[in-house]
């Protein structure tokens, strides 16, 4: 897959600089470090600023890149520098959120999760464990496709099981915040007398509600989401070690999906052959039905994502960055 071209590859956060951000960037190099023709790689990070993540696409362009993986936190705002770099010979390769735009025109292919099928496995899930009772699911920031699309997921696989009613219709905003999914959380034990499970699309929510339950001194109803971290995985296992276990499911492997991205765009600049598909399907890494423990290390960061593809040292240096 590597071919033999001289290649150098950019690599454009918007926001860089957490945990699962830095393990997503030393997974690029772990993954090129295969290929002995990549004579570069060049990062950027825009630090939450859609300009900047536009102006440092037509940077690294200006210097050469033949492969550019990104993160397009902006969505259809990155779209115009990705098209131009695109135009310039670049195989750009956006990953982890859905875009719009053309492939071919804007961009090789975007790498994501299948959240309708992700949607689906949460149901499945619920279905055997739960089997019946109220289900409420949070998302993220107001009109993010991810959020939709992991609600119909979950909204179509549920079907399956009619004693298991999905309480809103539009799903719950927390913009991936803490706060926000607290106080939503608050809310939600307002509103509904009996919830029976949570779904999120990310831990830091699920950790979010979990908590709220914990200091309103009600039962922890059950958890499926993604995305787990060191944080949300030690509070589930020191619950479950005091004697307060609840039903508890994550789905992860989600800074492994940069490596799908860099085999695809390295794929499509060099010319060579990669059948993988660009939808993911992560893996079950906690399940409390089937005695599946998640890990949980003190010593590592809070958001410390342990489901990496790195090796061990090589997690470890990332870390202590």
């Amino acid at each position: 897959m590597c071919g033999t071209k001289p290649m150098i590859v950019g690599v454009s956060d918007g926001y860089g600089g957490n945990t699962w951000r830095k393990t997503g960037l030393a997974e690029v190099k772990d993954e090129l470090s295969r290929c002995k023709n990549v004579t570069r790689v060049i990062y950027s990070n825009a630090n939450g600023d859609p300009q900047k993540a536009n102006s440092d696409i037509n940077s690294m362009v200006a210097q050469g890149i033949n492969v550019l993986i990104l993160l397009p936190d902006f969505g259809a705002v990155q779209l115009p520098a990705m098209r131009a770099a695109m135009k310039a010979g670049v195989a750009v390769v956006p990953y982890s959120a859905q875009m719009t735009g053309t492939p071919g025109r804007d961009y090789v292919v975007n790498v994501v999760g299948d959240t309708q099928q992700i949607g689906v496995l949460w149901a499945d899930w619920l279905g055997t464990t739960l089997k019946k009772g109220n289900v409420v699911f949070m998302g993220g920031s107001p009109g993010a496709t991810t959020s939709q699309n992991f609600m119909d997921g979950l909204r179509g696989g549920l079907k399956k099981y009619p004693d298991l009613k999905l309480l809103n219709e539009q799903y719950i905003v927390t913009n991936w915040n803490p706060v926000d999914a607290q106080k939503a959380t608050v809310g939600l034990i307002a509103q509904y007398p009996k919830i029976d499970a949570i779904v999120t699309d990310g831990g830091e929510t699920a950790l979010a509600a979990v908590k709220a339950f914990e200091q309103a001194h009600l039962p922890v109803p059950a958890i499926a989401t993604i995305a787990s971290d060191n944080q949300v995985n030690c509070h589930y296992m020191s619950a479950k070690q005091s004697g307060k276990p609840y039903p508890y499911y994550t789905l992860d492997g989600t800074t492994t999906y940069v490596r799908f991205a860099v085999r695809q765009g390295v794929a499509a600049y060099q010319g060579t052959v990669n059948k993988e598909s660009p939808s993911i399907l992560p893996f079950a890494y906690a399940d409390s039905a089937k005695g599946l423990d998640p890990k949980c290390d003190p010593t590592a960061p809070p958001d410390a994502d342990l489901t990496s593809a790195l090796p061990p040292q090589k997690l470890k240096a990332v870390f202590e960055r």
